[in-house]
């Protein structure tokens, strides 16, 4: 059996979609950082659906306490913004997991109805499907990730459908977020300067664009390349003003 963990907050924009994919597993567990929209009044209408609130306390913590609080040892940790295709669902649910390895899918990532192949968003193959007696997440803010160690790494073939950006305002939102989460991580423990978060967001401009072919992206591709840019010039920039003021 497989319990899906699913951490939300004001997440009702794709939940239906979400959980509509997700009616063949056992255990649904939505664990809840204070939603204010109709994101529990969603969840409360699917059966296999456990829902529980709780603080966040930073992507690796949270996955962690919400997999701690599963009927099943066997975990796929999804986001809400994630639709599990058909195709993955029956290629998860008909293969006999083994406690050594842990399982990773590719996403296909969307942004403005288009499906970003550029920039790095493709395969973009996640881990995320593992035996919580075995492994867990890592206690990382954010961009955490399963620790593999000696364990065998399984990939599925179906890919996961993700709609993380809609609007310009879904990369703001997300880059406010994730920079601070980065500099809570990380202050005291890495340096940084005005320049340094400069460099950074130059050269995550020209990977994404130029390496990782954002370029052929167009429109998209380019909004994209600037995305990654601004974010790594934040993250420096406010590791470097919490150094400052640590």
């Amino acid at each position: 059996m497989i319990t899906v963990t699913i951490l939300t907050k004001n997440s009702s924009k794709y939940l239906r979609q979400v959980l509509n994919a997700l009616i063949h597993f056992d255990e649904v567990l939505i664990f809840d950082n204070g939603s204010s929209d109709s994101t529990l009044d969603i969840a409360e209408g699917y059966p296999n659906v456990r829902i529980v609130k709780g603080d966040f306390e930073g992507f690796g913590p949270t996955h962690n306490r919400a997999s701690s609080l599963a009927k099943n040892n066997w975990i796929l940790s999804i986001d809400s913004d994630e639709v599990v295709t058909p195709e993955m669902s029956k290629e998860v649910l008909s293969v006999k997991l083994e406690d050594d390895c842990v399982y990773s899918f590719t996403r296909h990532n969307f942004f403005n109805d288009r499906w970003i192949r550029w920039c790095g968003w493709y395969p973009d193959r996640q881990i995320r499907l593992y035996n919580r007696t075995i492994t867990r997440f890592t206690d990382a803010q954010v961009h955490e990730a399963i620790i593999v160690n000696d364990l065998r790494h399984i990939s599925f073939e179906s890919p996961i459908i993700h709609y993380s950006y809609e609007t310009i305002s879904d990369f703001l939102l997300k880059m406010q977020s994730y920079s601070t989460l980065f500099a809570v991580q990380n202050c005291g423990k890495k340096k940084s300067s005005p320049f340094k978060a400069f460099s950074h967001g130059v050269f995550a401009f020209f990977k994404s664009y130029i390496l990782k072919r954002g370029i052929l992206g167009g429109y998209e591709g380019f909004v994209i390349s600037s995305y990654n840019a601004h974010t790594a010039f934040y993250k420096y920039l406010k590791l470097y003003e919490a150094n400052t003021r640590h």
